[in-house]
């Protein structure tokens, strides 16, 4: 016996995992506490990080572009932006406060430097520089008077000061180095105390720029993590008492997610030392994983049992039929996962790196803790349970209906369409919106669109500007490719939507030279108009906050266009969107590769596995049917390729196939071990494992669904299209399958090497 199964299995022999557990149980049970112990003394540690860029890191020129402009210039990126408005700016009491509001700001532990209409300053005629806005100003018509010449004067104050005078915008640049880890959360928990100490009936202050938004996401993603884990489990949980009609059966079903998220979530907490937004979802996967084939599991054993064969035995002979089927189904999904780290990125390669252990350890769970857990539960008194409800067994009854009378009408059907779901396949586009990534009802969002529509933005585009003659008061020469690109820029995205060293012309045309204009703006502000050697200057545009990324791309490719025509050489557009828009591009191009790669390396897998073309041949529709369906979806609806869409497609498709490896399994079994002919042995594993089918793809389903509530929109779609394929897969699992089989007659007789 041993010979035939490591000779014959399916499984690569890995199920020996589970034989071993069943000669050694007494080691396998302190190997198990041993690895909850450590993974549990790692959770206490659970954090989410919400950069953003960690998704980009290390994908490719777009990201390296990005980088080096960062350190080069300093960026607008991670500044944090305040919404002041009042009706009574030009009250001088008022104004005066919000001058100390600016001050205090100014002082912050982690500001490195501000920047609002009280802390510029203008150069004097004697050489020095002033407040930009004066002080001592007593009447609110000398306030609006002072206000309204810099609003309409100052390059600065448009971007800072509202045309109707009743809103100020001031900027934080965090220190980053302060802002790691916790830095972030307890940065912004200053600055909401210090804008609270100034609000009043006639203050408003808002917060918004990447700090908030990283802030808000991440509250997002925790009460997301919570929400999945506690909902998820609880209709696991539901889905097996209703299947097994049992409530001892639903604990035991729910004992192995239970540890196998234990461990995940502390292998990768040791490995990586926080998640992020995408390897969060992670989890999830794992727990409705690790339900779905600990309720096969059990499914097979109770129905051994009923047989009437002994319990203890039965527990043995289902680690022996089940566990090579659990084993491939094991590597057909760490297969999708690993198949994400051919696409560059950090986080597609910590999410693929995630996925790939998580795979590996919901298994070891499988073939370690579920058997002795249920040996234990039989020495514990547990009793075998009723029968299925019908509400899951019907439909293989209606399926085997159809299998038998309309077969081929069926099977051909289902080639057809799956053969003109290719079509929305080719046509289905990647899509990059910002939004997507941002928390639904955002009110940093909200407070960063009433700026875009009163000043300057939060948005930043940047144009390096290489310089010829390399002088850091800059010779007009460089001055005047400045100014020109400024004007390209200021032309697509409109007045005073550009900053640059060409926004000062003003102050030269009233006697200054560029060099006392550059110092009155102050070191920390001069390094974002040019750097200290001269070579280089930057021209900065501020976009809508939300730019859907065709129009960003078309907006880059006409900068491009004049900068070009106007003779300008060398020059280079970056910013983060630019990176997020273009590099998202290219990581879903990459993604949809790697999920083509999967399918491809999946069905030959599990071709190979069964030892027969044939086998590849059957799987080939009913899983290539979810996938294409749900691209197809994607197309329809006009959400497009986007970041999580492609990932989700993958992972689900290697969970979708798990079903069909399951029930090729169990019919090779009803060949080789029953003798029972093709189309006995098809509707035989129909019978046997129908249910477990339905109720495994309603865990999937409804554990995956709770995602689709996520409050981040990126992983709410991921929730959405995980349900659909799956849905689809069940649908291809229990009527195309036993169709294509059924009709394939002969053709599929001599499966795995079996003649007759």
């Amino acid at each position: 016996m041993v010979h035939y199964w490591r000779t014959r299995s399916i499984g690569f022999g890995l199920e020996h995992l589970g034989f071993l557990t069943l000669k050694f149980p007494r080691i396998v049970a302190a190997a198990v506490i041993a690895l909850t112990v450590l993974a549990a003394s790692q959770i206490p540690r659970a954090n989410v990080d919400g950069d953003l860029m960690r998704i980009f890191a290390h994908s490719g020129e777009d990201y390296d572009a990005y980088e080096q402009l960062s350190n080069t210039f300093g960026t607008f990126e991670n500044d944090i932006y305040f919404l002041v408005t009042s009706p009574d700016v030009t009250d001088p009491d008022v104004l005066e406060a919000l001058r100390n509001f600016a001050f205090d700001l100014e002082l912050n532990d982690f500001a490195v430097g501000t920047m609002s209409p009280f802390t510029l300053r203008k150069p004097t005629d004697t050489g020095g520089s002033v407040p930009a806005v004066p002080e001592g100003m007593s009447s609110r018509e000398e306030v609006a008077a002072a206000l309204s010449d810099l609003q309409q004067n100052d390059p600065l104050m448009r971007n800072l000061i509202t045309p109707d005078l009743t809103g100020i915008v001031m900027i934080m640049f965090p220190n980053q180095e302060l802002t790691r880890g916790d830095g972030n959360k307890e940065m912004i928990a200053q600055l909401r105390d210090l804008a609270s100490q100034y609000e009043s009936d006639k203050v408003h202050i808002e917060l918004t720029g990447p700090p908030m938004w990283t802030a808000e996401m991440l509250y997002a993603a925790v009460n997301d993590q919570v929400t999945f884990t506690v909902y998820g489990f609880a209709l696991g949980a539901l889905i097996a008492l209703l299947s097994l009609r049992s409530f001892w059966g639903a604990i035991l079903v729910s004992a192995t997610p239970f540890l196998a998220v234990t461990w995940v979530t502390g292998i990768v907490l040791l490995f990586f030392g926080s998640f992020s937004f995408l390897t969060i979802i992670v989890t999830t996967l794992v727990l409705v994983i690790a339900f779905a084939e600990s309720l096969f599991f059990i499914f097979n054993w109770i129905a051994y049992w009923r047989d009437g064969m002994d319990p203890y035995k039965a527990v043995d002979t289902t680690v022996k039929v089940v566990g090579p089927a659990s084993a491939l189904t094991m590597l057909t999904t760490l297969i999708s996962f690993a198949s994400l780290a051919l696409t560059p990125g950090q986080g597609i390669q910590e999410f693929s790196v995630t996925g790939a252990i998580a795979s590996l350890l919901n298994f070891v769970c499988l073939m370690t803790f579920l058997p002795l857990v249920l040996k234990l539960a039989i020495r514990l008194g547990f009793k075998i349970p009723p029968k299925s409800s019908i509400v899951l067994t019907a439909p293989m009854r209606v399926s085997w209906f159809l299998a038998k009378r309309f077969s081929r009408a069926l099977a051909t059907a289902a080639i057809a369409l799956t053969v003109v779901l290719f079509i929305p396949y080719f046509l289905v586009e990647p899509r990059f919106a910002f939004e997507d990534f941002v928390a639904k009802d955002s009110l940093a969002l909200d407070a960063a669109t009433e700026i875009d529509a009163g000043v300057g933005g939060v948005a930043p585009i940047y144009v390096r500007v290489p310089l010829i003659d390399a002088a850091p008061e800059m010779t007009d020469a460089d001055f005047e490719t400045v100014r020109k690109i400024h004007e390209i820029v200021e032309k697509h995205l409109g007045q005073n939507k550009v900053i640059s060293a060409a926004s000062f012309s003003h102050y030269q045309d009233s006697g200054f030279t560029r060099q006392d204009v550059l110092d009155s703006v102050g070191a920390f502000m001069k390094r974002r108009f040019i750097t200290e050697d001269g070579k280089q200057a930057l021209v900065t545009g501020f976009m809508p906050t939300i730019i859907a990324s065709e129009d960003l791309r078309r907006l880059v490719d006409d900068l491009h266009a004049e900068i070009d025509a106007a003779g300008i050489k060398g020059t280079e557009i970056g910013g983060f969107r630019i990176l997020a828009t273009f590099a998202t591009e290219n990581i879903v191009q990459g993604l949809q590769l790697d999920l083509t790669v999967s399918v491809l390396v999946n069905l030959f897998l599990i071709g190979f596995a069964f030892r027969s073309l044939r086998v590849a041949t059957a799987t080939a529709i009913p899983n290539l049917f979810p996938v294409l369906g749900a691209e197809a979806f994607l197309w329809w609806s006009g959400a497009g390729l986007q970041l999580t869409t492609v990932l989700s497609l993958t992972i689900a498709f290697g969970i979708a196939v798990d079903d069909t490896t399951h029930f090729l399994s169990h019919y090779l079994h009803a060949r080789r071990e029953e003798g029972r002919d093709h189309n006995e042995a098809v509707k035989h594993t129909m019978e046997r494992i129908g249910g477990a089918i339905v109720a495994t793809t309603l865990i999937l389903c409804s554990g995956t669904g709770i995602v689709a509530t996520s409050n981040l929109p990126q992983v709410a779609l991921f929730g959405t299209l995980f349900v659909i394929t799956l849905a689809l897969a069940l649908i291809g699992d229990v009527f195309i399958l036993p169709a294509l089989l059924v009709a394939g007659g002969k053709f599929f007789h001599p499966l795995g090497g079996i003649r007759k």
